[in-house]
């Protein structure tokens, strides 16, 4: 009989949601308590953290937990808009204030009136836009390009980067004022290494989203769980989702992950890769327990018998693990 060895992490605990993050770690448990705190009142907020780390999905939240949410979310890439026109973007133009503008036209910040505004990559935005920014923040009052007629701003901001906000200040890309005026309320992200089993439950929460568009029952293999706990994520929450669409789309029942860097997607069952999984050492019993079977399954195709008696258990006992699983699985669900 072949070997089969795993590694795992602990059981996770019940997840919670504030709008459409979802986590059970410590991490992400204290993100979701300074959205509570922070979403019912006006202040600016700055989100750091890695690239796919989640932080549209904190704005959205905090926008969702305001007064505001009646009002738009409007999200704009400081880094993606070519330095000049920025400006425009932002404040909005004149007829006639430049070559092209042939109708007045409202910016961002115009648009997002009575709601919230997302800046996001706000350390790539050029210096002397900056400034103008700031303005903005301070008086609340702004004008667009090419007019003579000053407008009011109502519009709660939501700063957000994936570099070190100060770091960025010493180097001269960020200007200090700016900063001290975005950061009133600065909120961190963990990356997704630092959240434990919450790649597990993302795992599933993004699975059982696609099950339900395509009305399938497709899953995840042991193998695949052994990926999700054993990869680094460098693309955080983006890089796992995107990664099991791509494993829901190739895959027939049983789903296989390949992670960005680790090679394509293999669809179906392939028991045969599962001879040998890593253990990590202080791993709970019942996650190796659970694991040693659900990976057992795997190897032998779905046939119970012939992995009970590998486990040399009785077909009942692992019927009644089995079920005491999905039960388990059922109360974790949001």
């Amino acid at each position: 009989m072949d070997t089969v060895s795993l590694r795992f992490s602990e059981q996770p605990a019940l997840p919670t949601a504030v709008g459409a993050l979802l986590g059970a770690s410590p991490a992400i448990q204290e993100v979701l308590r300074l959205i509570e705190r922070v979403g019912p009142t006006d202040a600016n907020v700055l989100l750091t953290g890695e690239s796919g780390s989640g932080k549209g999905l904190v704005a959205q939240s905090i926008h969702e937990s305001s007064a505001r949410r009646g009002g738009p979310f409007i999200a704009i890439n400081c880094g993606a808009i070519p330095a000049g026109l920025i400006e425009a973007e932002l404040f909005g133009y004149e007829k006639g204030s430049f070559a092209g503008a042939l109708r007045d036209c409202a910016g961002v910040v115009e648009r997002a009136q009575g709601g919230t505004l997302l800046l996001d990559e706000v350390t790539e935005t050029p210096l002397d836009m900056q400034g103008r920014l700031l303005r903005v923040l301070e008086t609340k009052k702004f004008y667009r390009v090419g007019a003579s007629v000053e407008l009011t701003s109502d519009v709660r901001v939501i700063a957000a980067t994936s570099r070190c906000p100060v770091q960025a200040a010493q180097n001269g890309r960020l200007r200090e004022d700016l900063l001290y005026r975005l950061a009133v309320f600065p909120i961190d992200l963990p990356s997704l290494r630092e959240r434990g089993n919450d790649v597990e439950l993302l795992a599933e929460h993004f699975l059982a989203e696609l099950n339900a568009q395509a009305r399938t029952q497709k899953r995840l293999s042991a193998l695949a769980r052994m990926t999700l706990r054993q990869h680094t994520w460098p693309g955080n929450v983006r890089e796992l989702r995107n990664c099991i669409e791509r494993a829901f789309i190739l895959g027939e029942t049983v789903l296989e992950l390949a992670p960005l860097g680790q090679g394509s997607a293999r669809a179906g069952n392939q028991a045969g890769d599962l001879a040998s999984l890593n253990i990590r050492v202080g791993s709970r019993l019942y996650d190796m327990e659970r694991s040693l079977i659900e990976a057992t399954l795997d190897y032998f195709k779905g046939n119970k018998r012939r992995a009970a008696d590998a486990l040399g258990c009785s077909l009942k006992t692992l019927y009644n693990k089995l079920n005491g699983y999905s039960q388990s699985q059922e109360c974790a669900q949001p």
